[in-house]
Order: structure tokens, then sequence, then C-alpha cells
């Protein structure tokens, strides 16, 4: 970190919000194990030795940063010293019911909301995102609903392999002691060599991931950028961790048990390398036969336009006509605007990016549509990798064209609908996105079966990424997983809350800490308040119409109130005590300890 503290960048040192979602594994070896729980309260005893295990944003985000200032050290290579192994864990609706005695998760379940969403699962809504045919759950390996319950998904990541199968070995042991049954394990792995950061198809992956306030430093030049990263935009966390400020200030409209945690999406995506290659081969003397290509038109020139990027990940719009392997920055060129391309005559309106990202070449009835705002509330946050060996006949049998390989597809958002379904559904498989005449077609490199508009000529395109499994999953905060290790997802009604930095409650209204007597609230108006259980307001900080939006309870002790531009109007003057922990209490008050047990502040409202 060169130019903020972690005390501006509060995300960073979090012990609550699991690892992998915002700092990211980035390991080389992964393997995710899909469990089943035979016996409730042995998989409660599992959950409560296995929670010391599971990885915080604080240590990845730690050690990330240590990898990186050791890497640019050496030159840019991996430090071989420098190693670490992380867990990650999330539950599906079945799993959270079951850790808690058949209660329900959710106190209800509105039609459209991602909760519906996640009970349903991805088997029942296979349709929907373009499962089908060949991709229908009934030809899923694992989540296809059939005799094949999964409960949780503990991942497993490591820099090295011999630690990987140690941790494994472990993990086994655990599941068969406590009667949890392992349905199914996944691999993955980075590709070695020349492959490595690419996905089968041979292009540069996981560029394009964004950026999040709180948690990523911003470019001093441009603060909606991440430092270093031109391009790569800042989210609010919200759209990633529920509790978090979202987008526009929404509500998560989630119980509270669920602040912290994410939605995760795990899909298996099979990937017919030699298949796909040879349909771009032959589309692309398709096109020449048309006259719609110029002459120096490749298969190399036509996957570019396919996917949006060369295969070093140089993007498209920068460079139309050929990859320029040689720029070292290639390989992580986020800076892509297509505010001048709004036909797509350079990247296609149905490339992959511009199907997964438009950016800001969104136009829709002759209007732009901005980034900042709607857009940015679709992102996601991607933690894929490569599972089986490469495409390469010489190399032997397990190289070669029917071998098993695609991407163990993994990400993270805060809304199942919102985000990964609305670009799964809305973008990649609707035809008519971006609005056109003639149609636009799905993406060509993920989608289903298609025809795309190529300048006036249509061209068809089969599918060559199959889905042969996928599951939704929750990833609690570690404060919720040690209630569901006791069989419960809430706090006890009508108990003291202990609140650990940092924390922050949104201005929407619907963001409140509650403990029967005392609730915590951050008002649309601007007003921090204390309501009691009659909803009666027996204290307020006085900033109404201030333009606060958010309460931030930060690693050094403080309260802050802030505005939209994270300007400071109102502060509870107790910065200095790191360590410090808020409570809103059963008797009323909302009071600040120091980590000797001082009372540093309080609200003054016990009755």
């Amino acid at each position: 970190m060169t130019g903020q503290t972690t005390t501006d960048l509060p995300l960073r040192r979090s012990a609550e919000i699991q690892g992998d979602i915002l700092a990211g594994f980035r390991k080389d070896h992964v393997q995710l194990l899909f469990l089943k729980f035979e016996d409730e309260t042995r998989a409660r005893v599992w959950l409560k030795r296995l929670r010391p295990r599971i990885a915080t944003t604080r240590q990845v985000a730690s050690f990330n940063a240590e990898f990186s200032r050791a890497r640019s050290h050496s030159g840019g290579d991996d430090p071989v010293k420098l190693n670490a192994l992380w867990r990650g864990i999330g539950f599906t609706y079945e799993g959270l019911k079951t850790l808690t005695g058949g209660k329900e998760p959710f106190p209800s379940v509105p039609r459209g909301s991602s909760q519906e969403a996640f009970v349903q699962g991805p088997a029942h809504r296979a349709g929907m995102l373009g499962d089908s045919g060949d991709n229908s759950p009934e030809k899923w390996l694992f989540g296809n609903g059939r005799g094949q319950t999964v409960h949780a998904v503990l991942t497993i990541a490591a820099d090295r392999p011999q630690d990987l199968r140690t941790a494994l070995g472990q993990e086994r042991q655990e599941a068969a002691e406590h009667k949890i049954v392992i349905v199914f394990e996944q691999d993955g792995a980075t590709l070695e060599g020349e492959r490595r950061g690419k996905e089968h198809f041979g292009f540069k992956d996981g560029i394009s991931e964004p950026g999040v306030i709180g948690f990523d430093e911003p470019d001093p030049e441009n603060p909606e950028w991440v430092r270093g990263h031109p391009g790569t935009r800042l989210i609010p966390a919200g759209e990633f961790v529920v509790g978090e400020p979202r987008v526009g200030d929404r509500p998560h409209g989630l119980p509270e048990w669920a602040r912290g945690g994410s939605f995760q999406v795990i899909r298996r995506l099979a990937q017919d390398v030699p298949g796909w290659w040879a349909q771009i081969a032959q589309r692309v003397k398709e096109l020449e036969k048309a006259e719609a290509v110029p002459p120096e038109a490749t298969t190399e020139w036509l996957a570019a336009r396919v996917v949006g990027r060369w295969r070093s990940g140089t993007p498209l719009h920068k460079c139309p006509h050929a990859d320029a392997p040689s720029d070292a920055e290639a390989g992580r060129d986020n800076q892509i605007s297509y505010e001048d391309d709004p036909e797509g005559e350079i990247t296609p309106l149905f490339s992959h990016l511009r199907k997964t990202n438009p950016r800001d070449g969104l136009v829709i009835d002759g209007r732009q549509v901005p980034e900042k705002g709607d857009l940015d509330s679709r992102r996601i946050m991607r933690r894929g990798v490569p599972y089986g060996l490469p495409f390469d006949p010489a190399a032997g049998e397990g190289n070669g064209p029917d071998a098993r390989r695609g991407l163990v597809f993994v990400c993270y958002q805060s809304d199942l609908v919102r985000q990964f379904e609305f670009i799964q559904k809305d973008w990649v498989n609707d035809p008519d996105f971006p609005p056109r005449n003639p149609k636009v077609g799905n993406d060509p490199d993920i989608g289903s079966d298609t025809v795309v508009n190529f300048k006036g000529t249509p061209v068809s395109f089969a599918q060559f990424v199959r889905t042969e499994g996928a599951v939704y999953a929750f990833a609690p905060s570690l404060s919720t997983l040690g209630r569901l290790a006791d069989g419960r997802l809430e706090e006890e009604e009508g108990g003291t809350r202990n609140l650990q930095p940092p924390f922050t409650l949104g201005g929407g209204g619907h963001d409140s800490v509650d403990a029967g007597r005392a609730r915590l609230v951050m008002r649309p108006d601007g007003n921090l308040v204390v309501l009691d259980e009659t909803g009666w307001q027996r204290w307020e900080s006085g900033t109404a119409g201030t333009g606060a939006v958010r309460m931030t309870f930060q690693e050094d002790g403080d309260i802050v109130l802030t505005e939209a531009a994270d300007q400071p109007v109102w502060k509870s003057r107790t910065s200095g005590n790191p360590g410090a922990t808020l409570s809103v209490q059963a008797d009323g008050n909302v009071v600040l300890y120091a980590s000797d047990g001082r009372v540093v502040w309080h609200t003054g409202t016990a009755h």
C-alpha cells in the first residue's frame, strides 16, 4: 500500500468476511469438496472444528500484499518460499436448514428475489439460464437435485500441490468422522508454461475483475479506478458482501445473519477446445466467401472478435489488426472504452467481453447507458480456475480431444438475480441484447447455439461450452459460522449485539442492528438514531439534512458518519482505541468498549 492506510481501507482488515470474496485466494491448486450431512448434530461439531481453519479477508489480503511486494522485488518471479493454504465454506439452502434443525433461513421469500433463486437452486432455474439440451441438470455431475443433495461446498486452495494433498487428507478424515459424505470432488489448477493465466481456449483470463471501495486503493488521478490498474472501476462493496453500501444505497432486504456474507455460484463448464477452434476456422472460410472480412482475416482474427481480446489479453479495441504479445502490460490491461464504437465495428456487440460487461459502450434507443449506476450494480467477483490438462494430442492421452477439461466457474455477489442470473439470462443468452435490428445474437463464446450479426452477415455458432454441474451456496461471515455451529443463524432474540470493526450501516433506512430494547438505525435523512422496542427514538446524532449516507465503525475505534463523497459529518471522537467493540445492548444502551473493557462512549439509553 502506498497512498492509503488500512484504516482508510477498512475491509482489508475484516476478520468477518471470508477471504476468497474480496481478496481472492489466487492459488495454483484448488479442490472443491461437495458435501452432504448425514447427521446434523455431528455436522455442527464438524463446523465448530472447521471454523478456525476458514481464511478471513484480513489473512488473505495481508498475504497477497506481501506476495506482490516479494514478486516485484524479484523482477516478476513468484517468491518460492512464500506459500499459503486457504479454506472457504459455503452452504446451500438445504445445508443451512439442516444445520439449524429445519428452521427456514429467510423470514420471507419474495417472488423474483435472490432468496427465491437461492431456495430453488440452479437445477430448478436451468431452463431460464440456458442450461437445456446437453447442458440439462439430469446430465450434471453435481447439483442436479436428483439424489445428489449438496449441503456445503468446501474450497481448499494452495500454492503447492503437496500442501493441498495434506489438507485434503485432513478434510476427508474430518468428514468421515462426522458422518459427512463427499458426493463429488472437483479439482482445478492453473495451466502451466505459456498457458499460465489462460483458460483452455487459450485466452488470458481474470483480467476484468472489479475493484472494491473500502478494499482497493483509489487512483489519485481518477478515484473511480483502482490505483495502478487503469480502467478497473471501484464498485461499492455491498454488491459483493451483504450489508455493505450498495450502488444507490439500495437495501439488501436480507436477514441480519447474512451480513458479511456473499452468495456463491459454482459451475463446472466443460470446454470442447478442438471443436471450438475448428468452428472458428470454418466460420472464417464462410465469411471470406461472403466477402464479409478483410484479406488479413485469420482464425486468430475472428477468435479475438468472438472473445473481445487477443490471446495475450490485449484488448481488441486497442489493437484491432493483430495481437501484441510482446506488451508486458497486455495481460492486465483493463482500460477499455467502447464509447467510440457503439455499433461494434471494432469490438463486436456479440463478443464475450461486451456481452458480460458492456462498459461505456451500451447504447439503447439511442441513449448511452452510464457505467456508474445500473451497470456497476451488475458486476460479479469471479474466482474461476481451469480443470483438466490442456489440449495437446502430442503430449499423451490425457491431453487428447476427449479428455475432460474446462473451467470451474466461481463467482460472488450479494444478489443472485440482479447479478449472475441477469448477466446469464438477459445478456449472455439474449440474442436481442443490446437491442438492434438485425439481432446481435447470443454470446458465441459461452452462450447457447446462436446466429450472430457480423457486420450485416449472419453467422451461426454452435455451443462448445457445456454446463456439467451447478450449485448456489452462501459463504457466511465468521460470526454466522459460529452461530451455525450452535444450530442457529440469528443472535438470541433480544440479546446484545457486539460489533467488530470495520462495520458499516447504509443510509437506506433498511440497515439496522437490533438487540430488542435498542435498535441502531442509519436513517435516509442522514440521522443515526437509537430506537427502543416500541420504535420510540431515544437518541440521535443530530445529523439529519447533512447529507450523511453511512455510518462506519472504524478499526481505530471511531464511529464516523460520512456523506456520499466520504467526507465526515459527525464523529464519536473515540479514535485511538484499536480493538474496540461497539455493543448494541439488550438493556437499550449502545456502548463503545475499549479493548480493556472500559466504556469510552455510550448513548445513555439504557432503560
